[in-house]
């Protein structure tokens, strides 16, 4: 038999179902609460209600659970490779030989963007925000491939995945290039997914860029951890207006804005500046956390603490390896690695952040990583836009197969002024 709640309401007792997921999360469904009692549920931030039921990504906050389709996050890290997580991600299994090179095969073929967009980027001025323009031209991308608004068949769906992922690389170099008034770099298609962005962000029509392997590395990675991570702000847009049966350029083109929020997408940034405000002040890492510790000063210690994970970020244990790797092949003497990695130790080993579970999550590390391989500080949302593209993908797709689709409308309680009348403009006071 299965489970149900009972809630009793005014002395009259209403039975809900309850509902659990494959890992053992239950949920009280309330979908027929309102038909039921005439209430509706106020959960603000939405923390305690499941919008969906999902099969692309499972976490676990209190035990630093992550895993993509079933298979544990930590799996990807000896041999990390953004393409192979993309399909296992949009297509619920990874890909065979075959599959993984159709898809490749078609990720080289639309990695050019038409001439024409070139005239787009041009209308920016160079100090406009990055991920506005990726905004702005991924919805153009719309204009120029009409044919895959309306996705009908298997084919079609695979066409556009491989179109907006393969695209989206070239958008975000070019956008880069534009902001520093350099010549645009044709990609090439003899490189792979993640040689292939770096050649048109650093090349020079003089000097071509070569990525050795630690980069290539370290980037596919950061890609993968950012990949999905369910129902977070930027992937609930993505449903939220794909549940109007937008297409999949708009709906993603959303998603892109939702994340260029400082609280989403721009966290690694926040870090950043952080560790520069400490070294640029001359102030120990002792000092700064004793400040963060102290409300009333307005310091916040950022990269610290998650929304979801009540344990260690398991995307941070595996980024600190790969930093530590990297800046020591690299051969880069970063002073503020030294500053993050003294903030982890101190708050790792404090009682006040012990006891509210604040330990280092995905952006502590990761803008570290990006800053070594050059990528500038504004670019850092771009490239989290890049990663978590597929998992957007993954989600449209889910939902638009789902029969009983439909159009997302949440509820409101309204709390402004009871029934008024209208009062002319003379005998307003």
């Amino acid at each position: 038999m299965s489970a149900e709640a009972e809630l009793t309401i005014d002395g009259t007792t209403y039975t809900l179902p309850v509902v659990e997921g494959s890992e053992g999360e239950r949920a009280i469904d309330i979908t027929g609460l309102r038909s039921q009692t005439g209430l509706t549920a106020l959960d603000p931030a939405y923390g305690n209600t499941a919008s969906c039921t999902s099969e692309i990504t499972y976490i676990d906050g209190d035990q630093g659970i992550l895993r993509y389709r079933g298979i544990p996050l930590e799996e990807f890290a000896d041999n990390p490779n953004f393409v192979e997580v993309a399909w296992l991600l949009i297509f619920g299994k990874l890909p065979n030989a075959d599959e993984y090179k159709r898809f490749s095969v078609r990720l080289t073929n639309n990695a050019n963007l038409d001439e024409d967009m070139k005239h787009h980027f041009m209308g920016f001025p160079r100090s406009a925000p990055p991920m506005a323009i990726l905004s702005a031209m991924i919805s153009t991308l719309s204009c120029f491939h009409p044919q895959l608004l309306e996705l009908h068949t298997p084919e079609e769906f695979e066409a556009a995945a491989a179109r907006l992922i393969s695209k989206i690389r070239t958008l975000a170099a070019y956008t880069y290039r534009h902001s520093r008034g350099l010549p645009y770099m044709y990609p090439d298609p003899q490189l792979p997914y993640i040689s292939n962005f770096l050649h048109m962000m650093f090349s020079q029509p003089y000097q071509r860029y070569e990525s050795n392997a630690e980069v290539r590395r370290a980037l596919n990675l950061i890609l993968i951890l950012h990949a999905d991570h369910e129902q977070n702000c930027s992937t609930s847009t993505v449903r939220m207006v794909g549940s109007s049966k937008a297409n999949l350029f708009a709906s993603c083109a959303a998603g892109v804005s939702a994340l260029w929020g400082p609280l989403h997408g721009g966290a690694n940034v926040k870090v950043i500046e952080m560790l520069e405000e400490i070294h640029n002040g001359n102030q120990t890492a002792d000092e700064f956390i004793n400040l963060s510790k102290d409300k009333s000063s307005g310091v916040r210690l950022m990269g610290f603490g998650h929304r979801i994970y009540k344990n260690f970020d398991p995307r941070a244990t595996m980024l600190r390896e790969v930093c530590d790797d990297l800046l020591a092949k690299l051969g880069i003497d970063d002073p503020l690695l030294e500053i993050a990695k003294r903030l982890e130790d101190i708050a790792l080993n404090d009682e006040y952040f012990v006891e509210r579970k604040l330990y280092p999550n995905v952006d502590f590390y990761s803008g570290i990583i990006l800053r070594a391989i050059g990528i500038p500080t504004n670019m850092f949302t771009v490239l989290f836009a890049i990663g978590r593209l597929p998992g957007w993908i993954a989600h449209w797709h889910e939902q638009n197969r789902d029969p009983g689709m439909r159009i997302s409308r949440p509820r409101q309680i309204y709390t402004g002024n009871q029934k008024s009348s209208y009062i002319n403009i003379e005998d307003r006071k």
